[in-house]
């Protein structure tokens, strides 16, 4: 039970990665909290959890939505008292050449990705302040943190900016002993990557099945995709770590696509 009794804010769970890690926090026997966008995928993944023996509650929360965040999190506070853990994990892709790129979607995919790890971050940090416990932040990043891929700017230049907003907060929360890490996923077989299948073989005059072995997965060292709990065991890793010794640092699971 490493994250026994521990309070945990998981963005963007009702699917997905999200949600594999919201089911292995829950069996290491943290309190998770389901917050999506759609309160009613938040209720049906949290009543799954609790079905399962697991403590979670739902929780409606457009993470670019400055007031729905504080909201939020004060709802979390006054239900179980803390915030020891949050999971930056919500996000979404747009597909499209830089030329062909509207500006309203550039600022889309900054504003979920990078406005919403901000407005989280903040939040979470001033609760873990004072509570005087501190707390472990996690940026749900990518191989795209540290590499790039056609058709993929925001996306690319998004994740990019979630490390240096972990390090950011890995130096000023030092003092309140919180820390804060970034896990780079490769591939994941989500909705997320299957809908990006289609859209990509389209862009690249190309088969699907070459968008995944020859685009995807070309540079990984088995020709294998991430798996969602490969991501939920390193979260858990993270998030139940002792000390200040790993904090600032970007973790990538890829099957050894980017390797620092």
């Amino acid at each position: 039970m490493l994250l026994k009794d521990k309070v945990a804010i998981i963005t963007g769970s009702a699917s997905g990665i999200g949600k594999e890690i919201a089911f292995e926090y829950a069996r290491a026997g943290a309190r998770v909290v389901i917050a999506d966008l759609v309160l009613e995928a938040a209720a049906a993944t949290a009543d799954e959890i609790v079905k399962a023996g697991g403590i979670a509650m739902p929780l409606a929360m457009n993470v670019t939505d400055e007031a729905q965040v504080d909201k939020g999190v004060a709802a979390v506070v006054a239900a179980y008292g803390t915030v020891d853990v949050l999971i930056s994990n919500a996000g979404i892709q747009i597909i499209s050449p830089i030329v062909e790129l509207s500006l309203d979607n550039w600022k889309k995919m900054l504003a979920i990705h990078l406005d919403g790890a901000f407005l989280t971050t903040r939040a979470c940090m001033r609760t873990m302040v004072a509570n005087g416990k501190g707390g472990s932040i996690i940026y749900m990043g990518s191989v795209h943190s540290h590499e790039a891929s056609p058709l993929k700017a925001p996306y690319v230049a998004a994740k990019h900016g979630l490390i240096g907003l972990a390090k950011v907060v890995a130096k000023e929360g030092a003092k309140n002993n919180i820390r804060a890490n970034v896990i780079c996923p490769g591939f994941v077989r989500t909705p997320l990557v299957d809908k990006q299948i289609p859209e990509q073989a389209k862009e690249l005059g190309i088969s699907e099945q070459d968008v995944i072995k020859n685009v995807m997965l070309k540079e990984t060292v088995d020709g294998e995709f991430t798996t969602v709990q490969d991501v939920a065991q390193t979260a858990l890793f993270l998030a139940s770590f002792g000390s200040n010794a790993l904090t600032g640092q970007s973790i990538t699971v890829s099957h050894g696509w980017h390797m620092q």
